[in-house]
């Protein structure tokens, strides 16, 4: 295919799966005048260079809204390419209109991709999309970059995780016998180990039997929870003189962090049963999307608690310790839109048991929830295997 005609989209997927799947020599975007410019072409070079792809790309603008505009710039493309291919995945209706209008006066092939079924279909002398199944494969970091974001490291280190996998579960135990106390728990932590104003710190902690919490609280060293990590490896070397001092050394650096952070057990149980599932091409937790193409001094960034992607689809899950606000999931549903419009899929995760309210507005949200009792009964697998069926 030498020229590909895309109609450019809001939904970031509807303008390169055609592009991915026929590799065309050149792709020509016709755009709004509002979306043209130097950040959307931008965007769409540099995802096509984090894929190995290398199209020279021509945009050409023309009003959404004005369908005899549209149609006069997309036989002006027909003309000057006399080659090319019209994908039809993406636009407005009113484009869609124009787009109907030029196939009633040319021959031009025309094909469509339909994201409910995962594939392309000739509309109009296009054999080779006939019927055609989409085997794209996105990872998590590749769909940020089709978003127009890029992916940074957040709290938890992705690529040394497979060096901890038989510690999850135990940890994720741990919490689940503690989970009332857990907050206190972790915040004992912190005290007692901090880092320098430099950022240094030490394996080796010795401190206070107790330390003062929030709002002037104190907090006594937590005993059982201590011994329990002390059981299951994450620490060592325990000393505990009562009402006096506390000691101890973490394991290593990656615990170190495990353990003075409230949220971040559930996120990598959650990860792991994600990576166990098989359901998944990539998984990934604790990821920081910057959207560095702003064009703002200060770039907005999201961090995202787990990511799967699978094929095409991407999955957003959000994790709770506490209950989920309607903050959190009015959050998760617009970065699910942002990313993957009618493909994508999110849910959120919730070690406490959702109440009605939070449950309503989830379900007005497209958004699953996985909560406590979920937890308890050992059904997360399956939840995620629902969360995937076609059709959902």
């Amino acid at each position: 295919m030498n020229t590909l005609i895309e109609l450019y989209d809001e939904r970031p997927l509807e303008n390169v799966v055609g592009v991915e799947m026929f590799r065309p020599e050149r792709v020509v975007y016709i755009c709004p005048k509002d979306a043209s410019g130097s950040a959307l072409q931008a965007k769409l070079k540099a995802y096509f260079d984090h894929r190995g792809l290398k199209p020279e790309l021509v945009f050409l603008n023309a009003s959404v809204f004005d369908t005899e505009a549209m149609l006069r710039r997309l036989r002006k493309a027909v003309e000057q390419f006399p080659d090319c291919v019209l994908d039809i995945t993406g636009g407005t209706d009113a484009v869609l209109f124009a787009a109907g209008l030029l196939c009633s006066e040319t021959s031009i092939p025309v094909f469509t991709y339909s994201r409910k079924r995962n594939r392309f279909y000739n509309i109009q002398n296009a054999p080779f999309a006939a019927n055609i199944p989409c085997n794209i494969v996105l990872s998590v970091a590749d769909s940020f970059r089709m978003a127009g974001g890029v992916m940074r490291p957040g709290r938890t280190d992705n690529s040394t995780l497979s060096n901890y996998m038989e510690d999850i579960e135990p940890f994720f135990r741990l919490y689940m016998k503690h989970r009332r106390q857990w907050v206190r728990i972790i915040t004992f932590m912190q005290k007692i180990s901090p880092a320098t104003p430099e950022g240094s710190y030490s394996l080796e902690v010795s401190g206070p039997f107790r330390v003062k919490g929030e709002r002037s609280a104190y907090i006594d060293a937590p005993r059982e929870a201590l011994l329990d990590m002390e059981a299951i490896g994450l620490i060592s070397n325990l000393r505990i003189v009562e009402g006096e001092s506390v000691s101890f050394r973490y394991r290593d650096d990656q615990t170190r962090v495990w353990l003075r952070d409230v949220g971040i057990v559930l996120e990598l149980y959650v990860y792991k049963a994600c990576r166990d599932s098989g359901l998944f091409n990539d998984v990934v937790t604790s990821a920081i999307v910057d959207w560095h193409d702003t064009g703002k001094r200060n770039a907005v960034s999201n961090e995202l608690d787990v990511m799967c992607t699978r094929g095409l689809t991407p999955v957003f899950i959000s994790c709770k310790t506490g209950e989920a606000k309607t903050e959190a999931l009015n959050e998760l549903a617009i970065l699910r839109d942002r990313f993957g419009g009618g493909i994508a899929r999110a849910a959120i995760v919730t070690a406490e048991r959702g109440g009605i309210p939070m449950r309503n507005r989830a379900s007005e949200l497209g958004i699953d929830v996985i909560d406590l009792n979920d937890l308890l009964a050992g059904r997360l697998p399956k939840r995620l295997e629902k969360l995937m069926r076609p059709g959902k």
